[in-house]
């Protein structure tokens, strides 16, 4: 069971460190069904890039925002706790990156996101609602053939938003091997996908997901304990269609099965003191995003 476990994190862990580096502007919501669960939960999300050319060579300094709206509707009525404390959360990061090309056609990119992830029940924000994450990576993109390429990336990347509060290493291949064939496959990041056309591509996927937020003013349990934090944290793995709108505009939709999903409220120590029963199994998200 434990290799299973192992084998099954490794070809699934994924984090678009990349992607977000590499889109322009993206909207998107997704939704996770109370399907067989106490809970659904609901995220809208909007973000922007503003690359400002420094060089001629290829230098970058990108300036963004990224902001969430997380929603938890609870269908169980006899709750340890307040409901309305945890079923609207506000994710905003300030998003500071850099890009420029090195030696041997290698590709440095860094990116810093001070921000705030927060359920708003106080009157004001407090150093417990600010989060950091960073991301450092090394791209290095070699032309095969007109139609086939391959990419490396190497790199780590943290979040202190993201659902899993420790840095995940990024090492990645990726290849076009044919001209309607390409994978990528590592960690934190695998999949495959076939190209319909220059405009249809479907994808096999996988990759994490989930959040974490302060808890403004605490929130005392039944037992009397007291939480000060939710994170939630899931690995899911599906198809993604892409269709190209027009150059540089893409819409997508995915459709996942949810191998893992926990939901849990943390004391001021990020100890696990109560679970949020949720057994759903289905993920679904749809957006548009533009890209360099």
């Amino acid at each position: 069971m434990h290799k299973r476990i192992l084998v099954v994190l490794f070809l699934v862990l994924s984090y678009s460190s990349y992607a977000q580096l590499s889109d322009l502007a993206r909207i998107d919501y997704t939704i996770i069904p109370n399907t067989r669960s106490d809970v659904e939960f609901t995220r809208f999300r909007a973000l922007f890039n503003y690359p400002i050319k420094l060089t001629s060579d290829g230098t970058y300094l990108l300036l963004g925002l990224d902001y969430s709206n997380i929603q938890l509707q609870f269908e169980k009525e006899d709750l340890p706790f307040d409901r309305r404390d945890v079923n609207d959360f506000q994710l905003l990061d300030l998003s500071i990156g850099y890009t420029q090309l090195l030696k041997n056609d290698w590709r440095l990119g860094v990116r810093f996101k001070p921000g705030v992830s927060t359920n708003l029940t106080a009157k004001a924000l407090g150093v417990d609602d600010v989060v950091l994450s960073g991301d450092l990576i090394f791209i290095k993109e070699r032309l095969i053939e007109a139609d086939r390429k391959s990419r490396w990336i190497l790199g780590v990347s943290y979040s202190g938003n993201r659902g899993f509060n420790f840095p995940l290493p990024f090492v990645a291949y990726y290849r076009k091997f044919h001209p309607d064939w390409s994978f990528n496959v590592g960690i934190p990041k695998t999949n495959i996908q076939y190209h319909f056309s220059e405009k249809h591509r479907l994808k096999l996927y996988a990759e994490l997901d989930g959040f974490t937020s302060n808890l403004q003013n605490g929130m005392v349990l039944d037992s009397g304990e007291a939480a000060e934090s939710i994170n939630m944290s899931l690995i899911v793995g599906g198809f993604q269609y892409e269709y190209h709108v027009i150059d540089h505009v893409e819409f997508y939709a995915r459709s996942a099965y949810i191998f893992s999903i926990r939901n849990n409220l943390r004391n001021e120590n990020r100890d696990n003191i109560y679970t949020i029963d949720n057994e759903s199994t289905f993920y679904l998200r749809a957006g548009v995003r533009l890209k360099i």
